[in-house]
């Protein structure tokens, strides 16, 4: 099973329990978006600074403005302090960043990330349990991770101010989405077996439509005809279908891309996700 990760589900803590499902051996593969890998990582570093606002709703732009006079970064009802989880993660990661550059060596993002945590850079200042952590139980595994549209996140953005500053020579020391495509495509191939790989997406956008493309790809640019299609397609999403929606095309529109087939199991759950999840999760655990 590949799953999928958009909005802001690490900081929701959806780590409690994916990375009980990761450890289970039940995920193959996951895709997020480079907020997702990173906030997990924030949330294990600085947990207890984080402030939460319970009435975000409420809040007018002064008061947003207050926050980020604070360096308190707002995601839904949740702050993430600037210093004591994004600076901090930056110095390290940006070591990483500076000696593949001066070696000549190029890394995906979240192989900076495997490297800090199985450095142990962080593990005497953990705030939250590391069994929470699904970026640690991935690391543990090896899990292969895909993460598309990187540079669109903070430590995206201050990689390409260290760039731009001479601290990193080669932009491409950090490697790109095409790269991840590659992987994905040579990954789908070795897993996918005779039946397919089970598509689970959380949310919409970039971290869903990024890696369902594998298989058209494969069967129409590479004239692979042979790969199977994705085995099913299940989504958690509360996106309305529209031209203007955030990735709100039902399952059957996919068909015509050649994303999905007409005998493919098709999902759509219009919940919460942050609520969903977790009860699928164990469900299939049979917690």
């Amino acid at each position: 099973m590949l799953v999928t990760l958009a909005g802001a589900m690490s900081t929701a803590e959806l780590g409690i329990s994916l990375a009980e499902l990761i450890r289970a051996g039940r995920v193959d593969g996951i895709v997020c978006t480079g907020a997702n890998l990173e906030e997990d990582l924030f949330n294990l570093v600085a947990h207890d600074s984080y402030v939460r606002i319970p009435n975000y709703r409420d809040l007018t732009p002064e008061q947003e403005k207050d926050l980020l006079g604070r360096h308190l970064n707002r995601v839904t009802d949740t702050c993430i302090p600037e210093e004591e989880a994004m600076r901090v993660v930056e110095r390290s990661v940006q070591k990483l960043w500076e000696e593949a550059d001066a070696a000549g060596e190029r890394f995906l993002p979240h192989e900076f990330f495997y490297r800090l945590i199985r450095d142990r850079t962080f593990a005497d200042s953990y705030q939250i349990d590391p069994k929470n952590s699904w970026l640690i139980a991935a690391a543990e595994r090896d899990l292969p991770l895909f993460v598309p549209g990187w540079e669109d996140s903070t430590l995206g953005n201050m990689y390409a101010a260290h760039c731009l500053r001479g601290k990193v020579r080669n932009p491409t020391t950090v490697r790109g989405g095409i790269e991840y495509m590659m992987r994905l495509a040579d990954w789908y191939r070795a897993n996918c077996g005779g039946g397919g790989i089970g598509f689970f997406q959380i949310g919409g956008g970039i971290a869903g439509d990024f890696p369902i493309c594998v298989v058209p790809m494969l069967h129409q640019d590479l004239q692979q005809t042979d790969i199977p299609m994705w085995a099913y397609f299940c989504q958690i999403s509360d996106s309305t279908t529209s031209y203007g929606s955030y990735s709100g095309a039902v399952p059957n529109e996919k068909i015509t891309w050649g994303k999905l087939d007409v005998d493919t199991p098709r999902f759509v759950i219009e919940s919460d996700a942050t609520i969903v999840a977790p009860l699928i999760f164990a469900y299939v655990l049979g917690n």
